[in-house]
């Protein structure tokens, strides 16, 4: 695999931009190294639809890769709700808004320090 070039916020802050452009919703950056020792930031936004979900991380995935930055691992799907992005240093999470309310990842995670959050 080929190395990242870019730094961890930097990551988190163009999937955040890459998502922003897909027009998913409630996007969220989290600094999560304070309470956690398995990545630096958490990316959280939500789709309306199995197509934008879809959208939203093949987006991610292509962009990224053009920066050098590849996925470890994708794990879920659109149509169960919630796509999973491990970038290493950065995990993305995707999801329908039915399972954003549910799971309430921004609230499990409330100890973390927000970096930017796009309504």
């Amino acid at each position: 695999m080929e190395s990242q070039r870019l730094k961890p916020i930097e990551v988190a802050r163009k999937a955040g931009e890459i998502a922003s452009d897909k027009q998913a919703g409630d996007i969220v950056i989290l600094d999560i190294r304070e309470v956690s020792s398995f990545a630096d930031y958490f990316v959280i936004c939500s789709g309306e639809s199995d197509r934008q979900l879809n959208a939203i991380w093949q987006e991610i995935q292509e962009k990224l890769k053009q920066d050098g930055v590849v996925p470890y691992r994708i794990e879920g799907t659109a149509d169960s709700g919630w796509i999973v992005i491990d970038l290493g240093d950065v995990v993305v999470h995707i999801f329908s808004r039915d399972l954003r309310e549910y799971y309430k990842l921004d609230e499990l995670w409330r100890r973390a320090t927000p970096v930017l959050k796009i309504q």
